[in-house]
């Protein structure tokens, strides 16, 4: 079948004007789609990917839409077209594009993430760039996103089995890709489009335990459900660590690829040995690492391996995909966490996804760049005969000094603000399980159970199970939990490795209102299944004063949305810190056009910071990470409302930094 691709050719006209800074140098649609002819789409077998009947080498980049602020979507793919890419891989997140069950947003609505999440512009857009597409619409997506991009309601279901055959997964998961699929079908290079790939779920073989066989009918139904909504014009593939899980996550008949940041000799030989008879792809070549919270150290790899490992692939006559090759940020509460098998066991991710990768978080070039470059054109097939264009110049930063807090709003009155209290009757209950958001529950943040308890000089609490992730508790509107000072306090009261702690409360003989906050700190997005609890809150054991069981709780969401950040009114004068969680405000003032920035937390203690209402993400100064991107699309000219949510130590003033600091 020969689809004479319309709206393809108007792209390869421009393309062929844009490459080479206005000349007529061909394009990799020219050259694999001449006059926009397109007969066959691409096919993985014998040795060689072929597209359109030619022999293509596949180089590249992940770069996630929904981690870059959407008006540098277009400076980003330029970079990776002109290192030398031909296409860009990108994850997509059910959780953003599904926040309430039935309620789907590809930018239409009104969410905090909406502006982020035009999937169909992105890849339209990557096209105009002259890049091809590789997509992995999930449903699950690991990625170090929350819960590896599957949405939290999920879990309302108490008998929920994700990532699996279960009747209640299935038909969310098929409503999800029934509505996904439909949008991006007829942007398959078939179609004139430039998705040539798709990925069947992710790391499956990750996924369960070594003598716990993988649900194959899972993938089975997930490859008749792309098949059914017009996928199949693309080629499917499936991703694993091979020497590890070999063809457990595989499904009969579909490419498998491999996922390593070392030993490539190894994987790609056992690969080869598994697919005698296909061509060789690394699915994700891990061209850096991510960090977690309380690590203490900012997790790389060092260039010079970063280009031994890739010249071995390439050396392989293998295909690449660069992960991450523009790692970009977990904004808001997206960062999510893994498991360990030794102490503390639960690893939440930082706010930044710098990655280490060949452009920075920021979007800033590195020494892999160049590497990368370099190395691509030394094993280019099509040199001298597609140009790439010259990498777009560097955006600029800007430290915009320090700006004074000027407005602080304490506990007391942020409560007053949520205005929703969801009375519990029988103890305590997960964040998921609340009556709220149109029955979805919630999602993310804090959320604070209050109730009114006769206390004793002498009285213990005492929470059975554990607390996910961390509590903070007040007495009658003051701290009785400590900021944690070490890693190894994470095993005491109120933090997640602690397991039936108790403690001790002042009280004064009659009825106080006792209070516990808890934090959210990223549900799990890899590994075994059920292997770390995912639901958040108190909720795994009854809640006691003095040995007895507390019922009743008023339940208040934190969501922190920009509604609700936006619609704040109730602010003091700054005069100090408080001594409980607050909220603070302060105002840039910008001058001109804004500039990308940093926000320099060193001096604070933990919280999450607001731009204008976007939540740029956690903090915390334990680190690794001290600072928090501030893309210029988020700020403007004149005033710049900056609200911190500081759940410790305040200080006087917010500090900009024009660099970022990971360590």
């Amino acid at each position: 079948m020969v689809v004479p691709a319309a709206p393809l050719r108007g792209l390869l006209l421009l393309g062929s004007l844009l490459i080479g800074g206005g000349s007529t140098a061909m394009t990799f649609y020219d050259y694999y789609a001449p006059g926009g002819q397109v007969s066959t789409g691409l096919v993985g077998e014998g040795d060689t990917f072929k597209l359109n009947g030619k022999e293509i080498l596949i180089v590249s980049g992940a770069a996630h839409y929904f981690r870059i602020h959407p008006d540098y979507w277009r400076d980003t793919l330029k970079k990776l077209r002109a290192a030398g890419l031909n296409a860009v891989e990108t994850y997509v997140a059910w959780n953003l594009h599904e926040p309430r069950q039935g309620v789907f947003d590809y930018g239409q609505l009104d969410e905090d993430m909406s502006p982020f999440l035009d999937l169909v512009s992105y890849i339209r857009m990557a096209q105009e760039e002259d890049l091809f597409v590789i997509l992995r619409p999930g449903p699950y997506i690991c990625s170090e996103w929350d819960f590896g991009g599957l949405p939290s309601w999920l879990l309302r279901d108490p008998t929920m089995h994700v990532r699996t055959y279960y009747e209640g997964f299935r038909n969310a998961a098929a409503k999800f890709l029934n509505d996904l699929f439909p949008r991006v079908v007829d942007l398959q290079f078939t179609r004139g489009g430039p998705i040539i790939a798709v990925q069947i779920e992710n790391e499956y073989g990750s996924f369960g335990y070594q003598d716990n066989p993988r649900d194959k009918m899972y993938l089975r139904f997930l490859e008749e459900n792309f098949k059914a909504n017009g996928m199949g014009e693309s080629l499917f593939f499936t991703s694993d660590s091979t020497t590890i899980h070999q063809d457990l996550g595989a499904t009969k008949g579909v490419l498998q690829m491999s996922n390593f940041k070392t030993d490539g000799d190894k994987e790609l030989s056992l690969l080869k040995k598994i697919q005698p008879n296909r061509p060789l792809m690394v699915a994700e070549y891990w061209t850096g690492w991510f960090d977690h919270w309380l690590s203490g150290v900012h997790t790389g790899f060092p260039a010079s391996k970063f280009e031994a490992n890739l010249k071995q692939i390439l050396s392989f006559n293998a295909s690449v995909n660069m992960y991450m090759f523009i790692g970009g940020t977990n904004f808001g509460f997206m960062a999510g966490a893994n498991t360990m098998d030794v102490f503390p066991h639960y690893a939440p991710d930082v706010s930044s996804y710098d990655y280490d990768a060949p452009l920075s978080e920021a979007g800033d070039y590195t020494e892999k760049y160049f590497l990368a470059k370099d190395t691509i054109a030394s094993f280019n097939p099509l040199a001298g005969v597609v140009s790439n264009p010259e990498p777009p110049p560097q955006r600029t930063k800007k430290a915009y000094g320090q700006v004074n807090v000027t407005g602080v709003m304490d506990f007391e009155s942020i409560i007053k603000a949520v205005g929703v209290s969801v009375l519990l009757t029988d103890g305590p209950v997960n964040m998921e399980a609340l009556d709220i958001n149109d029955n979805n529950g919630q999602s993310y943040g804090y959320i604070v159970y209050r109730t009114s308890v006769p206390l004793q000089s002498d009285s213990v609490l005492k929470i059975r199970g554990h607390v996910r992730d961390a509590a903070q508790v007040m007495v009658d509107g003051t701290m009785a939990t400590k900021p944690l000072t070490n890693v190894l306090h994470v095993n005491n009261f109120g933090w997640w490795e602690g397991r039936d702690k108790e403690l001790k409360l002042q009280g004064e003989g009659k009825v106080a209102e006792l209070t516990i906050m808890v934090e959210n700190l990223g549900r799990v997005n890899f590994g075994h299944p059920h292997k770390y609890v995912q639901k958040k809150g108190l909720w795994e054991g009854p809640v006691l004063i003095d040995g007895e069981e507390i019922l009743e709780w008023r339940a208040t969401p934190l969501e922190f949305k920009k509604k609700f950040i936006n619609g704040l009114r109730d602010w003091k004068n700054f005069e100090s810190p408080l001594p409980t969680p607050a909220l603070y405000r302060a105002v840039l003032e910008i001058e001109g056009k804004p500039q990308d920035t940093f926000l320099d937390m060193r001096t604070w203690g933990k919280g999450v910071a607001f731009v204008n209402g976007f939540n740029l993400g956690r903090y915390w100064h334990k680190g690794p990470t001290k600072t928090l991107y501030l893309p210029a699309p988020l700020l403007k000219s004149g005033a710049n409302d900056i609200i911190i949510f500081e759940q410790n130590a305040a200080v006087s003033e917010v500090v900009f930094s024009d660099v970022p600091i990971l360590q």
